[in-house]
């Protein structure tokens, strides 16, 4: 009984090749507002604490983009602020540098 070779080290289906997206350039109008901020929310007991982010990035896709890539770092911020009652106007403001 014969063995197709081919058949028997058929390898599987080639993947895709991914390449990354290149971020959008700003807009007139986002380069106009300047830097953005995002904001978000942590949890203080049975309340929600208002954070915000002000970064030096042109767009918010960008801005809500680098809050979700460095979120642990962000948050222990948030959270280190919060401990010692650093609150501006009822948030918590963290500054991009």
């Amino acid at each position: 009984m014969a063995v197709d070779v081919e058949m028997a080290f058929a390898l599987p289906n080639r993947v895709k090749e991914q390449r990354m997206r290149k971020l959008a350039e700003p807009t007139e109008q986002e380069i106009d507002e300047g830097p953005q901020a995002v904001s978000f929310q942590i949890a203080n007991g049975n309340a929600r604490q208002r954070c915000v982010l002000q970064t030096t990035l042109p767009t918010k896709v960008q801005a809500q983009k680098y809050l979700l890539t460095h979120w642990p770092i962000i948050e222990r911020m948030a959270r280190d602020a919060l401990a010692t009652g650093a609150l501006e106007d009822g948030e918590i403001k963290l500054v991009m540098i």
